[in-house]
C-alpha cells in the first residue's frame, strides 16, 4: 500500500511539475499539451482508447509468452547439448547486431498488418534477454551442489533438472523483468510501422492529426500498462520463487 501511495505522489509530482513547465513557457497545446487537457482527452475517448489497449495488450502478452517459450528452450539447449552450444551461440550473439527495429517492416511485409507480425517484433524483442539471463544462470550453478548431486549418483538430466534449474530461476527472473519492460517496445514499434488498431497506430493517427493531447493520453494508457505489467509479474514471480533475493544487502553501518 505504502508503494502505491509513493507511486502516486510522484506521479502527481511529475504532472504538477508538467503544469508549471507549459505555463512558465508558454508552450502552445501543439508542441505540449498541459496535463488537464490531456486527462480530458483520456476521460472523453476512454472507451476508445480502451479498446485499442486491450489489442496492444494481447500483442505484448502473446509476445511474451512465445519469447519466454523459445528462450527458455534455447537456454536449456545451450546448458545441455555441447554441440548445439557450438553451433547455436555464436549464431545468438550475431543475430543481436541486427537492430529489431529495422526487422519490423519485414515482419509486416511477411506476417501481414494484423497481429501476427506484432507479436513476432514483441518475441524478438525479448528473446535474447530471456535466454541470455537464463543460459548465465544455468552456466553458474553453485559448484557444490553440483558436486553433491554427482555424489549422491543423479545423472546430467536429474542434476539439470533439480540443481541447475532451480538455482538459475533468479536469473530467468531477472530476465522476465526485462522482458516485461521492453516488449511494450516491440509492439508499439510494430504498430507504427504497420497497423490499422493498437496504441501505436493511435498515437502515429493523432501526431498526423496534430491532437497532441490523443498522442500523449495514449501514451499514458501504455505506460501505466507497462507498469502494471512489470509489477504484476514481480510478484507473481516472488509468489512462485519464493528464494529470489528480496533486498540488497545492507551494510551493519548503515
Amino acid at each position: 500500500m505504502k508503494a502505491v501511495l509513493r507511486a502516486l505522489l510522484v506521479f502527481a509530482g511529475l504532472c504538477l511539475l508538467w503544469q508549471a513547465l507549459v505555463v512558465t513557457t508558454g508552450l502552445p497545446a501543439y508542441i505540449l499539451p498541459p496535463p488537464t487537457r490531456v486527462f480530458a482527452a483520456l476521460v472523453g475517448r476512454a472507451d476508445f482508447l480502451l479498446s485499442h489497449a486491450l489489442l496492444t495488450l494481447a500483442e505484448i502478452v502473446l509476445g511474451m509468452l512465445s519469447g519466454v517459450v523459445l528462450g527458455v528452450a534455447s537456454a536449456l539447449t545451450l546448458a545441455s547439448v555441447p554441440t548445439a552450444r557450438r553451433w547455436l551461440l555464436p549464431v545468438l550473439v550475431v543475430s543481436q547486431a541486427i537492430p529489431v527495429f529495422a526487422l519490423a517492416p519485414l515482419l509486416v511485409l511477411w506476417l501481414g498488418y494484423g497481429m501476427a507480425s506484432k507479436v513476432a517484433m514483441a518475441t524478438l524483442i525479448i528473446y535474447f534477454p530471456v535466454t541470455s539471463a537464463f543460459y548465465d544462470g544455468l552456466r553458474h550453478s553453485e559448484r557444490g551442489w553440483l558436486d553433491l548431486a554427482r555424489v549422491m549418483g543423479a545423472t546430467g538430466g536429474r542434476e539439470l533438472l533439480h540443481v541447475r534449474v532451480p538455482a538459475a530461476l533468479p536469473g530467468l527472473a531477472s530476465g522476465l523483468r526485462v522482458a516485461a519492460v521492453v516488449a511494450p517496445i516491440g509492439a508499439v514499434i510494430g504498430e507504427w510501422v504497420g497497423a490499422s488498431a493498437g496504441l501505436g497506430y493511435i498515437m502515429l493517427q493523432a501526431n498526423a492529426r496534430m491532437q497532441i493531447d490523443v498522442m500523449f493520453a495514449a501514451l499514458l494508457v501504455l505506460g501505466v500498462m507497462a507498469v502494471a505489467l512489470y509489477y504484476g509479474l514481480d510478484a507473481a514471480l516472488r509468489r512462485f520463487i519464493p528464494w529470489l533475493p528480496q533486498s540488497l544487502p545492507v551494510s551493519s553501518k548503515e
